[in-house]
């Protein structure tokens, strides 16, 4: 039976350790979140944030913007926030409605506030990383941040491991894959158009299911003692499940995050983190 990494657990953890460095600080960091029309899980997202940042002592800013609204006028409120001395983290929830251009948005936040750090500049620092800082002084995106926290909680030596990565996304694929490169991991990148899939994933040592389909990794892909991290989150009949079929492989492998409660909370964390670094940087 798998050891369950306890993402909520760890995630209560670290903001404790944040709202403590808060309550020591001479300011408070600033966090805007904008919402661009009313789709209801943009919108659970965006109040988990907001209730996030409260309950660690940050300056919380929510701006919701009809659906409808112009490229022009978005940008506007974007170059707002970023002269803004109470905000230090800027995070623009995606999707985002299909007339808007979301590269144009993202490239137009100072990258001293790209606290989901998309923005090109971030994203080359990331790429350009030789080896991985101590995480609550890395800037990286949110999700990937957050496993490898879950990684290093759970002392998961990954040097020199097989990582299978399931899925190419911005977002979670291709980062969580540069941090892994940077912790002397060997990495693969798999996804949809990816030959033989099954037997790639049952070399691994360590696989990272982010591919958003629902109990796509199943007992034939893992090996015994394999490390399973389970990014997916997918609404079902049978309620929230993930990438993985938890009931198949958790007797298969070493490790393994449940869903919900693994990764999800851990993303939460990270932003909060990043909001701090970001804050402490520029002040």
């Amino acid at each position: 039976m798998a050891q369950l990494i306890d993402g909520k657990a760890l995630s209560k953890k670290i903001q404790l350790q944040i709202k403590q460095e808060v309550a020591r600080l001479k300011f408070k960091p600033g966090l805007a979140v904008v919402l661009v029309g009313e789709d209801p899980a943009s919108q659970v997202y965006v109040n988990s944030k907001e209730k996030a940042c409260q309950a660690v002592g940050f300056y919380s800013q929510k701006i919701v913007l009809d659906k409808n609204i112009t490229q022009e006028k978005l940008l506007t409120v974007i170059k707002k926030l970023n002269k803004d001395p109470k905000i230090h983290g800027i995070l623009v929830q995606l999707p985002l409605p299909k007339h808007l251009n979301e590269k144009i948005v993202i490239d137009n936040i100072n990258p001293e506030k790209d606290v989901d750090v998309f923005h090109p500049y971030n994203v080359g620092e990331l790429l350009l990383m030789k080896y991985l800082p101590k995480l609550d002084e890395l800037l990286a995106p949110c999700t990937p941040k957050g496993i490898m926290r879950m990684i290093q909680e759970y002392k998961i030596d990954v040097a020199g491991k097989k990582v299978v990565v399931i899925g190419r996304s911005n977002l979670v694929g291709k980062p969580i894959a540069l941090m892994l490169l940077a912790s002397n991991a060997t990495v693969e990148i798999c996804h949809s158009r990816t030959h033989d899939l099954e037997k790639t994933c049952a070399q691994a040592d360590i696989i990272i299911a982010a591919i958003g389909q629902a109990n796509f990794v199943n007992k034939s892909m893992v090996k015994k003692g394999t490390v399973v991290i389970d990014v997916g989150i997918n609404r079902t009949k049978e309620g929230l499940v993930g990438d993985v079929n938890f009931k198949e492989v958790e007797n298969i492998a070493s490790y393994i995050t449940p869903v919900p409660g693994g990764v999800g909370p851990m993303t939460i964390a990270s932003l909060l983190e990043n909001t701090l670094l970001l804050a402490k940087k520029h002040q």
